[in-house]
């Protein structure tokens, strides 16, 4: 049994000058639940060229692809489009290997729309689940070029009374608080981070406002994939709100000063921000 399983299409951002790198939020978090937890898991479409040495003491399950799911960001002008060519697989309840079902946590974390709603009915009713519906909101064109639908999120009704969490930020719903009330009337727990200012928790009709500690942004990347793996540990453990932010906040916020990978929690970071 795993404590940690992260469910979605691991990625190849692709950069201005060529180059390539491993993304995903399935990497950042999957590599910061590594941090606290000693089994972690990842289940994920990919082809047979990914590199899972991206992913060091993690067990990757790959369910094969022609293709790797990419990430362009192309600026012009003062204006950024994000442009993506997805693997076709979607993950569904026929991919949950017995051992991978029995995962304490299940973090159900698409990037474009490759999570089907029937892989819930394969998680027993005692795992925790989290969700990072991001890239449930994803719609691209002929072209690939990305835009966000928040009111475009399929099954969005059946993922939200499942989870015991969900992690969202201001901008993944373009600002639109009515959107975020909405979901926060049909999910157990909705946590919406607003940047550098830390998160809002909405629960039982109440709403908590948690101050992030202020640092010197050097590298967001990645910051709320960490952010949501750490919240969705931490509230395992202690089933405590206001703790469980204002340590996913910690993390969050240390990520951010370094370049890259570097931010990625390490347990010494983590025993820091707990106590």
């Amino acid at each position: 049994m795993y404590d940690y399983l992260a469910i979605g299409h691991v990625t190849e951002d692709v950069w201005r000058d060529g180059s390539r790198t491993p993304g995903g939020t399935v990497m950042y978090s999957s590599l910061t639940a590594k941090a606290f937890l000693p089994r972690v898991a990842v289940l994920t479409a990919a082809s047979a060229s990914f590199d899972i040495s991206a992913y060091p003491g993690i067990d990757v399950h790959r369910v094969e692809s022609p293709t790797t799911t990419e990430f362009e960001n192309i600026y012009a002008n003062g204006h950024r489009t994000q442009v993506t060519r997805p693997s076709p697989v979607v993950l569904n309840a026929s991919h949950l290997t017995p051992d991978l079902a029995k995962s304490r946590i299940a973090h159900l974390a698409p990037v474009c729309n490759e999570i089907s709603v029937d892989l819930l009915k394969k998680l027993p009713a005692s795992a925790f689940v989290g969700l990072t519906p991001q890239g449930w909101m994803r719609r691209w064109d002929a072209q690939g070029r990305v835009t966000q639908h928040p009111d475009q999120w399929a099954d969005a009704d059946v993922f939200l009374k499942r989870a015991n969490a969900v992690v969202t930020s201001i901008e993944d719903v373009a600002g639109d608080w009515d959107v975020l009330h909405r979901w926060a009337q049909k999910t157990r727990l909705l946590v919406v981070t607003v940047g550098p200012r830390g998160c809002i928790a909405f629960a039982d009709g109440k709403s908590i406002t948690v101050p992030a500690p202020q640092v010197v942004e050097v590298d967001p990347t990645g910051a709320g994939d960490v952010f949501a793996a750490t919240f969705f540990i931490t509230l395992e453990k202690h089933a405590d709100v206001a703790r469980a932010c204002a340590i996913a906040n910690c993390v969050a916020a240390h990520s951010v000063t370094l370049p890259q990978l570097q931010g990625l929690p390490t347990p010494a970071d983590v025993r820091r921000c707990e106590n």
